[in-house]
């Protein structure tokens, strides 16, 4: 049986080479580079509450980093350092493998050195910390936006909901749009060039994790502003425009989470540049909605007529009734 010290030297060491020290010592080291500061954002991930036993490890290896690197995309930082806490029920070689090769695949994709962490038996359980590095000044916030903003939201939120309601037998998906979906549920990719494009024009940002309405509350209650969006305009995947059931595709869209896209607000003087970077990336971003004054906190979707929709959720919250 595998010890801790061969778990984390078979698996998780990798040469480092921006790191002053990593993997194997009491603690890392590690400096931001002139002008810079770290940011750093940890996330966990507990079979039974967040995937299911049996989940694909690789998978796994690539959205415990992935959902992670999307918080760093949020504030305009790059991705540098992670650490790594990890609670397994035995010394599986195969799984520990399959893991490994999926967190240092994002991993490498995105320059980021594991430098860290901690291995323990027990209910299997993924915490990564990672760490990222920003000039102050270009940080995307979630208090920066303004009145007048336009919203804008990059892809299309609902899929990864759409293939958990598949998960769950509340809708069948055709092959083509269950692929896609679980893509999008199991291996979801972190916006993190869009969110270095967007320092010095968003004026907020936020990845959507827990659902749209719920994440964009975030930023107008941090910013003290009402958001407005307009449902209609709202962008869809072929998916989520033929699910068949109206009120499972609302909900989704609006508050199914595990998105990991970003939403951001910015002015419209700002909107040309916008369109451009939006261009040159690849990527599709689309106008949702506007930014008011008053009712801080408040988001309301309005209807094609005008009128505020019924929303009886607007997003995920692990203590919520």
């Amino acid at each position: 049986m595998a010890s801790e010290f061969d778990i984390i030297r078979r698996h998780f060491t990798r040469p480092v080479k921006r790191a002053l020290l990593g993997v194997g010592d009491d603690c890392a080291l590690f400096a931001p580079d002139p002008g810079e500061v770290l940011a750093v954002s940890t996330d966990m991930l507990v079979e039974g509450r967040h995937f299911l036993a049996g989940a694909d490890a690789a998978r796994l290896g690539h959205k415990a980093l992935a959902v992670n690197l999307s918080d760093l995309a949020a504030m305009g930082a790059a991705p540098r350092y992670a650490t790594l806490a990890l609670a397994i029920p035995d010394a599986d070689e195969s799984w520990l493998a399959q893991f490994a090769r999926g967190l240092f695949d994002l991993a490498q994709a995105f320059g980021v050195e594991l430098v860290g962490g901690d291995t323990t038996r027990g209910p299997r359980n993924i915490c990564i910390t990672v760490i990222g590095t920003v000039p102050p000044a270009l940080a995307l916030r979630r208090d920066g936006a303004k009145a007048g903003d336009e919203v804008w939201l990059s892809g299309c939120t609902g899929d990864a909901a759409l293939a958990l309601a598949h998960r769950e037998r509340r809708i069948r998906l055709g092959d083509a749009a269950l692929a896609h979906c679980l893509a999008r549920l199991d291996t979801p990719v972190p916006c993190i060039a869009l969110g270095l494009a967007l320092r010095g024009i968003a004026s907020s940002a936020i990845d959507v994790s827990d659902g749209l309405v719920a994440d964009l509350g975030h930023i107008a209650a941090r910013s003290g502003v009402a958001v407005g969006l307009r449902y209609a305009q709202l962008p869809r995947s072929r998916a989520l425009k033929a699910c068949a059931d109206e009120r499972l595709a609302q909900q989704c869209l609006l508050a199914g989470g595990d998105d990991y896209e970003l939403a951001f607000t910015a002015s419209p003087d700002a909107r040309a540049r916008v369109e451009a970077l939006a261009a040159g990336l690849g990527l599709t971003l689309t106008r949702i909605g506007s930014v008011g004054a008053g009712g801080p906190g408040a988001v309301c979707v309005y209807d094609a007529g005008g009128s505020i929709m019924h929303i009886a959720s607007g997003g995920f919250d692990h203590f919520g009734s």
